[in-house]
């Protein structure tokens, strides 16, 4: 390191040397033939030694001078500001994603280095947010994928007693039935919001009518509604057609009728579409237990369940799911709530064609 370290000092200090001789060389001969031509002097090969002495010493002093001035240079302005970014990067690959790197005060020196500073410390904080949110989601889902599980161990083991009554088997086989579901809708839905999120599955737009959507979409739950005596009112405009991804709304609708009727045990679910000429207006409404305001700003997050009691019915991933599709149809979904009143979720979709999504074959 050291011995790289003469070698650019020797190199900067020729190049330096050669510079400067030719300079000086030039500028001497310029001044001592102008000189003799004016003054009519005649130059003797003593006063050519002499001279030429000096301007060979001054061009040492004139270039040592100058290597001085470029190292000094250097490790202030190049070497110093080089070496925060090497450190703070070799603590980003070593997994310190709470590194900054503190901008220089004189921005009109060090103007470029402190953009690049600029840059590294967004690119370090979006590092950081990432890791946060892959370390959260490994951990939700492991937790996720371990209670169904353990559920399913459990009754597996109960079911190998040979005096069992009938009556348990087959609540232990039922229960092994809804665990083993609801391990393979949260396997389903990881597997469409990682796919959505890393833009896999891209929007085809295609003309279809809304209405009809919404009106078999809420047919899917008859039987639920049937079952439970849950009034329906619906006021849903005929004929609306929109031009969007079909099958991407399909998974809006369900999960969240899903929700209004999981979560309202006696009551209402009302399903309302109205539109203009630009745009689609979905309301999907309940009176069930509702939701408080602080839970209402982390529903939209992977594996957020504000209400803990229906936590066996779902894994956390349906709204996150249906606020990813929502963004990529570039549309609104906004929610208003309050506790034991019931819920809102107001969805807005552009009738026409959203721009970048692929037009169907």
């Amino acid at each position: 390191m050291n011995c790289k370290k003469i070698l650019f000092g020797i190199s900067s200090w020729m190049i330096f040397f050669i510079t400067a001789a030719f300079a000086v060389s030039c500028c001497t001969m310029l001044f001592v033939t102008t000189l003799s031509e004016t003054l009519d002097i005649t130059l003797t090969k003593e006063n050519i030694s002499v001279a030429a002495k000096l301007t060979f010493a001054n061009v040492l002093l004139i270039s040592l001078i100058f290597t001085v001035i470029d190292a000094i240079r250097r490790r202030l302005m190049v070497e110093r500001p080089s070496k925060r970014i090497i450190e703070a990067g070799e603590k980003i690959t070593s997994g310190d994603f709470s590194v900054r790197i503190e901008p220089f005060s004189d921005n009109h020196a060090y103007e470029s280095f402190n953009s690049i500073i600029h840059c590294f410390n967004k690119m370090a904080e979006e590092l950081g947010s990432l890791e946060t949110l892959r370390t959260d989601f490994i951990a939700n889902v492991s937790h996720e994928l371990k209670t169904p599980l353990s559920v399913i161990q459990n009754y597996g083991t109960m079911l190998h007693s040979p005096d069992l009554p009938d009556e348990k088997r087959i609540e232990y086989a039922k229960g092994i039935t809804e665990n083993s579901r609801r391990l393979a809708s949260l396997i389903t839905n990881i597997l469409k919001l990682n796919k959505l999120e890393n833009q896999q599955i891209f929007p085809v737009s295609e003309r279809f009518d809304l209405s009809e959507q919404l009106c078999q979409s809420l047919l899917q739950f008859e039987e639920k509604w049937e079952q439970e005596g849950i009034e329906i009112e619906t006021d849903i405009a005929d004929e609306i057609y929109i031009n969007s991804d079909a099958e991407l709304l399909g998974l809006v609708w369900n999960n969240l009728l899903s929700n209004a009727f999981k979560f309202t045990e006696i009551g209402t679910v009302s399903v309302f579409l109205i539109a203009d000429e630009d745009y689609a207006t979905v309301k999907i409404s309940d009176t069930g237990c509702g939701i408080s305001a602080e839970t209402g700003t982390h529903i939209f997050e992977k594996f957020y369940q504000g209400d803990t009691s229906h936590a066996m019915q779902g894994n956390g991933l349906g709204l996150a799911l249906v606020k990813r599709v929502i963004d990529i149809m570039q549309g609104e979904i906004t929610v208003e709530s309050e506790v034991g009143k019931g819920s809102t979720f107001t969805v807005k979709l552009k009738r026409g064609e959203v721009v970048g999504m692929e037009k169907a074959d």
